[in-house]
């Protein structure tokens, strides 16, 4: 198994559906088996098996070449590439979020099962990489549970509405003024839409960008004009513009308070440089607070997330173990299915002989006799099955796996016998 990784800007991420675009020629020439495609904002990772690890990897790379326009060699230095067991584990980490630009963010969990569903759906995603994903996933849910990696936010945005929730109580029938409408801005209006504010009013100097926003979460845009109006109308300020200066006033804010009816006014400041005027804080009835005071919390919450690495990492360990265990275990499916066939021959020869001396046997005894062959061989293979899966786990599966071949005269490897073991069950 590889994985692919690339670390290109954002905007040139656009792979989707990925290796599933591949001819089938292409795919079985390059002998890559199954693939899942990651592709986010700011990642693009290709996870593939494939029979020979050069192959593949000059395939994807072949691929994401002609999909960005851009040669091999101008391509390779934005790679990275892992195999094997360092491949699992870093999908683990992604999933967990340790592998994210906000460490824990909670995205991506979703992100990598989505991923995992299109390749399923696509006919791309056999049973490694369904193993793989199956951990990876498991391993994301059991991080965000069992500890802190997603808990305490990190966003400014979200602190800030936390922090006007504290000020206010319930905001479901509070008057929410977010202004400006840039990234930020946007932001503050999933949390404190996500916090159950209904009432949102959107202002920015271009009235299009607050038209947007309004209609996306429910609320109303103004023009820039009417910034006046909306502050006398306001319980939560929230204020995120790229400006290069104040935009909110202590004087203009003066003018504004003795027309409202509602008290007291929350405003968060979370631009920088910042939009209100650090003089603001001295009228009554007005709590103003800016990216300085968000930061601390940030920076606490941060910590606590870090305090949570560890955890994780343990988590991560325990479920790549499973992956790894369930891997070397496939190490002796071929012996076993070899053996099974052999075992299942014999008997289906001597139950055919035994039923030719039993002339006129009637169909009665004949299923009595089948069933009986059948339970024999269950039994009798059972044992060694278990015995030699976990030895596979320890590391000694080709060892015994050898023994067993010589011991029983099975031969070597046939062309379709992993097709066969998965057919008979043995890979569970």
């Amino acid at each position: 198994m590889i994985s692919a990784g690339c670390a290109l800007d954002g905007a040139v991420l656009d792979a989707h559906p990925g290796l599933n675009a591949l001819p089938h020629d292409h795919r079985h020439t390059a002998g890559i088996h199954e693939s899942v495609i990651l592709s986010t904002c700011n990642r693009l990772e290709i996870y593939a098996t494939c029979g020979a690890p050069e192959e593949g990897v000059s395939a994807i790379i072949g691929y994401l070449s002609g999909q960005q326009g851009l040669g091999p060699d101008q391509l390779r230095p934005h790679l990275y590439i892992l195999e094997n067991e360092a491949a699992a584990e870093h999908l683990m980490r992604v999933s967990c979020g340790l592998d994210s630009l906000v460490l824990g963010e909670p995205q991506i969990l979703g992100q990598v099962a989505e991923a995992f569903a299109q390749a399923q759906g696509a006919g791309m995603s056999g049973l490694l990489l369904a193993q793989l994903f199956s951990r990876a996933i498991h391993a994301g849910k059991r991080a965000r549970n069992e500890t802190g990696i997603s808990r305490h936010t990190t966003s400014v945005s979200h602190v800030a509405v936390r922090l006007a929730r504290e000020q206010l109580g319930d905001l479901h029938n509070r008057r929410v003024l977010i202004v400006g409408a840039g990234e930020m801005a946007e932001i503050a209006a999933v949390a404190v839409h996500g916090e159950g504010a209904r009432h949102l009013t959107f202002i920015n100097r271009t009235y299009g960008r607050a038209e947007q926003l309004a209609y996306r979460f429910g609320g109303r845009a103004l023009n820039w004009y009417h910034l006046s109006r909306a502050l006398a109308e306001a319980d939560l300020v929230i204020s995120a513009t790229g400006a290069p200066h104040a935009v909110i006033y202590r004087d203009d804010l003066a003018r504004v308070l003795p027309h409202r009816s509602r008290s007291p006014l929350v405003i968060v400041d979370v631009a920088l440089p910042r939009d209100v005027e650090p003089e603001v804080s001295q009228l009554s009835g007005v709590l103003r607070f800016d990216i300085d005071d968000l930061n601390g919390t940030v920076d606490a919450n941060l910590a606590q997330r870090q305090a949570a690495i560890p955890a994780v990492e343990s988590i991560i360990q325990q479920e790549l173990d499973e992956y790894l265990s369930w891997q070397r275990s496939r190490e002796v499916v071929p012996v076993l299915v070899d053996l099974r066939r052999k075992v299942e021959t014999v008997a289906a020869c001597e139950l055919e002989a035994a039923l030719r001396r039993l002339d006129g046997a009637d169909q009665e005894t004949e299923a009595v006799m089948r069933l009986l062959t059948h339970r024999i061989i269950g039994k009798l293979l059972h044992e060694p099955t278990v015995r030699l899966k976990g030895e596979a786990v320890n590391g000694n599966g080709i060892v015994y796996a050898d023994a067993l071949r010589e011991l029983f005269d099975l031969g070597g490897e046939t062309a379709d016998v992993q097709v066969l073991a998965e057919r008979n069950g043995f890979h569970a």
